[in-house]
């Protein structure tokens, strides 16, 4: 094996004719169509919806992810943010700034259904997660008949209406792809209870930005708590920043100092895999 680190674009593409096995982050499409010994690309993202995967199929590259490594720190966030809603975080928060010391209710994520768009394995974690605190779980998931224990129902992609008419949180753990690409739009927002919160962990494509800015202004919707956005960063003069019922966080939900001791899991597990020819046991295969 051959270790080889790169600091610039004409350096990386000279580095990587011959490479057979590129691990990579954010390389491009463009750059690892020079790659032309490539095998296998070890992925160290969860979601593949930045590659071009025709060329990679067409070349039989093998394509795997570190699907799963963010599964816990982002199912931890999710759950902040819905006892940050659940227990008026921000409104005490906002008392405490003014020196005002005034009880107010609050409720408790045991008596509220979450909906998860999208039970893999963040949404599998978030689901086992808040059901362990007494809310009833309803989701959507492609394969209805794999499914944690964790959810009380579980419903395909067509019925996802029925998934949102049930949620008082709805936290979207989706991947990106043509199918999810503003599946929450002005219809699916207004099938919402008018005080449900959306929680975005998946990404900001997913949901039309301008139809819940609507909603939130006109009330049909109670807040929006939003890891993603499209475009990152969130432009200044978005009205997201200056709403009380929106809490924005920068993309960090899968944040984690055990992170690259994860993706290491994986590629060591993999790379073993691979030098044995046991292409389909590899772990978190796209292709």
């Amino acid at each position: 094996m051959r270790l080889v680190r790169t600091s610039d674009y004409a350096d990386a593409v000279e580095s990587i004719r011959d490479a057979e096995v590129i691990v990579e982050h954010g390389m491009s499409n463009d750059l690892l169509a020079e790659a032309s010994s490539l095998e296998w690309v070890q992925s160290l993202s969860a979601g593949v919806n930045r590659y071009d995967l025709t060329p990679l199929e067409r070349r039989d590259v093998l394509l795997t992810t570190v699907s799963g490594a963010h599964a816990q720190p982002a199912a931890e966030h999710v759950l902040g943010l819905l006892l940050f809603f659940e227990r008026g975080v921000d409104r005490a928060r906002r008392q405490q700034r003014d020196s005002v010391w005034r009880r107010f209710p609050a409720s408790e994520l045991a008596s509220k259904t979450v909906g998860i768009v999208g039970v893999g394995q963040i949404g599998g974690r978030v689901a086992e997660v808040v059901s362990a605190l007494g809310s009833e779980v309803v989701g959507t998931k492609r394969d209805t008949g794999t499914c944690p224990d964790a959810i009380d129902a579980v419903y395909p992609p067509d019925r996802l209406h029925t998934v949102l008419g049930q949620s008082d949180y709805l936290v979207l753990a989706c991947p990106l792809t043509d199918e999810t690409e503003q599946l929450i739009g002005e219809t699916e927002l207004s099938s919402m209870h008018n005080d449900a919160v959306l929680v975005n962990v998946a990404r900001g494509e997913v949901v039309d930005q301008e139809a819940l800015v609507s909603a939130l202004k006109e009330g049909y919707l109670g807040g929006a708590a939003l890891d993603v956005t499209a475009p990152e960063p969130l432009p200044g003069e978005s009205p997201l920043w200056d709403m009380d019922d929106v809490v924005i966080t920068p993309h960090m939900a899968g944040g984690s100092p055990e992170f690259a001791r994860r993706c290491a899991d994986v590629f060591v597990s993999n790379f073993q895999r691979y030098r044995e020819g046991e292409y389909d046991a590899m772990r978190n295969r796209v292709l």
